[in-house]
C-alpha cells in the first residue's frame, strides 16, 4: 500500500473539494488511511486565518493525522536537499520527511520539489 504525506498547499483544495474526481479519490484515500503531515505542514495549518468551520475542519485534520517529526534522517536528508538545490528550508524539510520515510509527496507545487532525488510526487490537480 502506498503512504503518503500531504502538502500545505492541497489541504485548502480538498476542503473545498476543487479538485477533479481523480485527485479527490486520491485524497480520500490519503486521509481515510489515517493521514501523514509533516510538522512543518501542522505549523503552516495552525497559522491560516479562516472563518471557523474551516479552522475547525483544518483541526479536525491535525488531530486525524500522523504528524511527522524531524528526526536526524530527516535532517541529513534536508540537508543534502539544500546543498544540492536551492529550496526553502520548510520545502526541504517536507521533501526530506518525504524521502526519508519512503512516501509520496501529494503537493500542487511541483516546480519547488522537481529533480529532488528520491522524491516521489503526485498532484491531484493533473489526475
Amino acid at each position: 500500500m502506498e503512504h503518503y504525506l500531504i502538502d500545505t498547499n492541497v489541504v485548502s483544495d480538498y476542503l473545498s473539494a476543487s479538485f477533479p474526481t481523480a485527485g479527490m479519490a486520491l485524497m480520500d484515500s490519503a486521509i481515510d488511511a489515517t493521514p501523514n503531515i509533516s510538522i512543518i505542514t501542522q505549523i503552516e495549518l495552525l497559522c491560516w486565518n479562516t472563518d471557523d468551520a474551516t479552522t475547525k475542519n483544518v483541526n479536525e485534520l491535525i488531530a486525524d493525522s500522523i504528524v511527522v517529526q524531524i528526526t536526524p534522517e530527516v535532517i541529513a536528508q534536508c540537508v543534502s536537499i539544500r546543498k544540492g538545490k536551492k529550496i526553502k528550508t520548510p520545502d526541504a524539510i517536507i521533501a526530506a520527511t518525504t524521502v526519508a520515510y519512503g512516501y509520496t509527496l501529494i503537493t500542487n507545487n511541483e516546480k519547488d520539489f522537481s529533480n529532488i532525488n528520491g522524491l516521489k510526487m503526485l498532484n491531484p490537480h493533473k489526475m
